[in-house]
């Protein structure tokens, strides 16, 4: 500590505080070189490694859309096709039903003729 007001009495007080400081500002920089900026790196590989993986997934998520839309539009197109097959063999039974009274009726005043 005597050391200290040496100094302050023989250079000055912003003189000690300025070297104060540059030897702060050093310590710090060479810390963060050393200790951070080898962490940093690590960490920037592998932020760009989830980057990349993320973009393969979106890619896959948007492949994957796209076939669901296909087959959902091929599943719509053919389930319309069988709602129209069975609504014509709908159409077909009532049709016969409606004919049969009709034609038995026909068959039978022509047989008492």
């Amino acid at each position: 500590m005597d050391s200290l007001v040496d100094l302050v009495n023989k250079y000055g007080f912003p003189i000690v505080a300025a070297a104060g400081m540059g030897y702060f500002i050093y310590y710090v920089w060479t810390w963060v070189t050393t200790e951070i900026k080898p962490v940093i790196g690590q960490a920037n590989g592998t932020l760009i490694a989830l980057i990349d993986r993320i973009r393969m997934l979106d890619n896959d998520l948007i492949r994957l859309n796209q076939k669901v839309e296909t087959v959902m539009e091929l599943r719509g197109k053919s389930i319309e096709h069988e709602r129209i097959l069975a609504e014509q063999q709908i159409n077909r039974i009532d049709n016969a039903e409606v004919e049969k009274p009709f034609k038995e009726g026909n068959q039978s005043d022509g047989n008492r003729i």
